[in-house]
């Protein structure tokens, strides 16, 4: 992940930030995928300002609180139910690969088994456990241990479009002798984005839990940067018709940046015993207010998922026709809903144009394993006019970067045959 910041910033609105002498930015980086609802949302804030106000309780440790509770039942009454998902919610320490490593602790507690399925290219955090899931070997290295008790397989699309790499994964697991022991989880994103926006189709997935069903595997989908509307619905799986045994959700849950990550699984895997997965930090009450409002704001009908299909329809085009316009031979447009971006196939070439993007007023980053696919995760909210200007700079940062590349090339092969002929 690169995204170029040589600035202080001091206040932010909305889709945009500002930096100490006033300048603005279109921010379609938004966290990291934290702030799908943009910078400090006017609902959220207000409900934030009231309850600090009013003395509410910004750290209970796991006591009882209205904040948690008026969040709870939000969650149960307008995400949970109405997709037939009957979840127990675990409060685990604030961040992502907190809850990451508690849901991989209670698959392999409830299954007894200890391995685990991870895919390539996939990242999950970077701690201990969540980095042996994790394919990158940059943030691996930094481990300074060897990683143990996860096996590797192929996602989709990794070997080719024509490769359903499920009935590998299917063989090895159904044969004594393939060296593959039963695991306890499989652990998956539907859409990479750290990997590089690689996205699992959803014949994979529906693939993918046949399998965990058939060996009475627990499905983990690591929905953090993925969930909360990215990919147009509340949890990115919905559209595939699946339903994972444990889902991780951090990043965008409260709606306003503040820390704050949870797990849901089955009622029956809650095999948890008192103090097994704790932490100082477990549930932020001030973000139980903001994730509240952000439900109750965007999530009480379909009107908001509706929006950003529309708007993903939109980023979509515009992507392709970029690609196509400043080379369709080596661009290529992946991602779903507003999880998208472009492979320049060499990190080089996107951070020259991510540069060229932030010196004219878009910040936008790289992901993939060699930083060579541009990112766009800019908030869901961001108007129409702000998303069409913010591809445009994209499309005049291509334009320029693509055209020096273009004429240095060209200047090296007309020296190159000069020299030739010289020769």
């Amino acid at each position: 992940m690169r995204a170029p910041s040589p600035k202080t910033f001091h206040r932010a609105q909305g889709e945009f930030l500002y930096d100490e002498n006033g300048n603005e930015y279109l921010d379609f980086l938004a966290g990291a995928g934290t702030l799908n609802y943009g910078h400090n949302h006017s609902v959220f804030k207000e409900a934030l300002l009231e309850y600090i106000q009013a003395d509410g309780i910004t750290h209970g440790l796991d006591m009882h609180t209205k904040a948690k509770e008026a969040f709870l039942t939000t969650l149960s009454e307008k995400i949970l139910k109405p997709r037939a998902l009957d979840y127990v919610v675990q409060f685990t320490g604030p961040t992502g690969t907190n809850a990451v490593e508690a849901a991989l602790k209670l698959a392999r507690k409830v299954t007894g088994r200890t391995e685990v399925i991870a895919f390539t290219n996939g990242f999950h955090g970077v701690s201990l456990g969540s980095l042996a899931a994790t394919g990158n070997s940059h943030h691996r290295s930094g481990a300074g241990i060897s990683l143990s008790g996860v096996s590797r397989l192929p996602y989709d699309g990794y070997l080719n479009d024509t490769i359903d790499t499920t009935e590998y994964l299917d063989k090895v697991l159904g044969d004594a002798s393939s060296g593959v022991d039963l695991p306890a989880a499989v652990i998956v994103e539907t859409v990479q984005g750290e990997g590089g926006i690689n996205t699992a189709s959803f014949e994979w997935l529906k693939n993918l839990e046949s399998v965990c069903r058939k060996y009475d595997i627990l499905l983990i989908i690591d929905d953090i940067q993925a969930g909360c509307g990215r990919t147009g619905t509340f949890f990115s799986f919905e559209d595939a018709g699946i339903k994972p045994d444990i889902v991780t959700l951090s990043k965008s849950l409260s709606g306003y940046g503040l820390p704050f990550a949870i797990v849901l699984f089955r009622p029956e895997l809650d095999q948890w015993k008192p103090g097994e997965h704790n932490g100082t930090f477990r549930g932020n009450n001030l973000a139980f207010v903001t994730a509240k409002a952000a439900i109750d704001h965007y999530w009480s009908d379909n009107g908001f998922s509706e929006a950003i299909k529309k708007k993903s329809l939109y980023v979509s085009n515009r992507l392709k026709d970029i690609a196509e316009s400043h080379g369709a031979e080596t661009l290529s447009t992946r991602g779903r809903g507003m999880f998208r971006g472009i492979d320049c196939a060499s990190g080089k070439l996107a951070g020259k144009i991510t540069r060229s993007c932030f010196e004219n007023g878009l910040i936008i980053e790289t992901s993939g394993p060699e930083d060579q696919v541009i990112k766009l995760l800019c908030p869901l909210i961001t108007s129409d006019e702000n998303l069409e200007k913010g591809l445009d700079i994209i499309e005049g940062a291509f334009s320029e970067v693509c055209s020096a590349h273009r004429s240095t090339t060209g200047a090296t092969k007309q020296f190159n045959n000069l020299f030739q002929v010289a020769s």
